[in-house]
C-alpha cells in the first residue's frame, strides 16, 4: 500500500478517499465496473476524480481500488492517476474506506472526504457545503429529504404500515469528518468484526460522532443499475458543450549590465551587455514560463524557482518553460500556440527568430507553426527606449481535457 507523501497532506487541505474497488454487477458486468464505463465520452470515476482535484480546498486525493483494476485505472484516469494514491480496496466498501484512511495516516490531515466513485455529478458547491459543516468532533452528511411515500411490506408482499417520512432523508457523499475520530470508528468496527455498515455516517452515528445535515443535491445520483449508465450518458451527450481552451499570459523585464551576449528564447545573442538576472534571465522564456503556468492555475515561476535559492543562479530558463510545461501535461493539458513579443532596441531579434522558434518548439513540444515570436522596439521612449532593458510579453493557449457548460 502506498502511503500520502507529506507534501500531499498540506495541513489547511481536506482529503479526499474515493471508493472505487466494487465490482457494480447490478450496472452490468458487459461493459466492465460501473466505475469505468463511458458516460458523455469519458469513464465515469475520470469526471469523479475532476471534481475533486480542481477543488481549490482538496489536497491529498485516495482512491481504493479493486486488486485486479490497476491497468484499468490508470487507462480511465488518465493524466490524472499520477495526481492520486491508489490503493487496494477490500471485499467491501467498509474495508475499502478503512484502507484508504489507512494510507492517509502517516502525514494526517484534519479533515476527511469519503466519496463513492459511482456519483461522477458531485459538485464544487456540495463539496464546500461538507466541508464547512465538518468539525474537531463533528461530521457532515448531504442529505436530500425523502420526497415519496414510504411502504412497509410484510412478509406476504403486502402494505402492513405506511412510514411517516418526516425527518427522513436520503444520504448522498462525500460524506465528511475530522480524520482521527472516522479512523478510530472504522478501526474500531474491524476489530469487533463489525462490517454490516452501509455508509460511514452509520459508523460515525455507532462510534458517537455526532454527524450534521448538510443540502444535498438532486444531480448528485449514485448510478446503480444499466439504465443510469445510460441515462447518465444521455445527459452528458445532449447538453451544449464548449472545449475547456485557457489562456494565460505573462510579462517580465530585464535590466542590461556588462557582458558580451543575451539570451532570448533560449537562443545566446553576441551583444556588447547582457541581462541581469538570477538564471540567465531570457526574459522570453520568463514571461512564457508564468503564461503557462498560468493556464492551470499554478502560480508564476517565482512561486516554483524562487530567486532566493541559490541552485537556480545561472541556470537556463528552458529548465523553467519545461517545468511549466510538464505541469500542464500533468493536467491533461494540451498547448495549442504560444506567442511572444520582445521589446527591445538591441539587438536584432530578426536574424535569429529561426532558431528561437526551433528551440521553443523542442521545449513545448508542439510544431513550430503554433509558436510566434516577434519583436518591436520602444520607439526611444522609456527604459526600453533609452536601452537600459529588455522586456517582453508572452501569451500561451491550452486546451484542457473535458468541457465547460454554458
Amino acid at each position: 500500500m502506498r502511503d500520502v507523501s507529506e507534501k500531499q497532506a498540506a495541513d489547511d487541505k481536506v482529503a479526499v478517499v474515493i471508493v472505487a474497488a466494487g465490482r457494480g454487477a447490478r450496472a452490468g458486468q458487459a461493459n466492465g465496473p460501473k466505475q469505468y464505463q463511458q458516460i458523455g465520452g469519458g469513464a465515469v470515476i475520470a469526471r469523479t476524480l475532476d471534481a475533486f482535484l480542481t477543488h481549490p480546498k482538496i489536497g491529498a486525493v485516495v482512491v481504493a481500488i479493486h486488486a485486479e483494476d490497476d491497468a484499468l485505472f490508470r487507462r480511465a484516469a488518465g493524466a490524472n492517476a499520477d495526481r492520486v494514491v491508489a490503493v487496494t480496496g477490500g471485499t467491501s466498501r467498509q474495508e475499502s474506506v478503512r484502507l484508504g484512511l489507512l494510507a492517509l495516516r502517516s502525514n494526517a490531515p484534519g479533515r476527511v472526504l469519503i466519496h463513492d466513485a459511482a456519483r461522477p455529478f458531485v459538485d464544487a458547491e456540495l463539496i464546500d457545503r461538507t466541508i464547512a459543516a465538518i468539525g474537531e468532533r463533528q461530521g457532515a452528511l448531504p442529505a436530500l429529504p425523502v420526497a415519496d411515500t414510504l411502504k412497509r411490506e410484510t412478509a406476504e408482499g403486502m402494505i402492513g404500515e405506511t412510514v411517516s417520512r418526516a425527518g427522513l432523508h436520503a444520504a448522498q457523499t462525500p460524506q465528511g469528518f475530522p480524520f482521527w475520530p472516522i479512523l478510530a470508528a472504522h478501526e474500531k468496527a474491524h476489530h469487533l468484526g463489525k462490517a454490516d455498515f452501509t455508509d460511514d455516517a452509520a459508523i460515525a452515528e455507532w462510534a458517537h460522532i455526532p454527524v450534521k445535515i448538510v443540502p444535498g443535491s438532486p444531480d448528485n445520483v449514485k448510478l446503480t443499475w444499466a439504465r443510469d449508465i445510460a441515462m447518465a450518458d444521455q445527459r452528458l451527450s445532449s447538453a451544449p458543450r464548449f472545449p475547456d481552451i485557457r489562456t494565460g499570459n505573462g510579462y517580465d523585464v530585464h535590466a542590461f549590465e556588462p557582458g558580451d551576449h543575451v539570451t532570448l528564447c533560449g537562443v545566446a545573442i553576441p551583444h556588447d551587455r547582457k541581462l541581469s538576472g538570477h538564471s540567465d534571465a531570457d526574459v522570453g522564456l520568463h514571461a512564457l514560463t508564468d503564461a503557462l503556468l498560468a493556464t492551470c492555475g499554478a502560480g508564476d515561476i517565482g512561486t516554483h524557482f524562487p530567486p532566493s535559492d541559490p541552485q537556480w543562479k545561472g541556470a537556463a530558463s528552458r529548465i523553467f518553460v519545461e517545468h511549466a510545461v510538464k505541469l500542464v501535461r500533468a493536467r491533461g493539458g494540451r498547448i495549442a500556440n504560444a506567442d511572444i513579443t520582445l521589446i527591445c532596441e538591441a539587438p536584432r531579434v530578426g536574424p535569429h527568430r529561426e532558431a528561437m522558434t526551433e528551440a521553443l518548439s523542442a521545449m513545448l513540444r508542439i510544431s513550430r507553426n503554433r509558436i510566434s515570436i516577434k519583436a518591436t522596439t520602444n520607439e526611444k521612449l522609456g527604459f526600453v527606449g533609452r536601452e537600459e532593458g529588455i522586456a517582453a510579453i508572452a501569451t500561451a493557449s491550452v486546451v484542457f481535457p473535458g468541457d465547460v457548460p454554458e
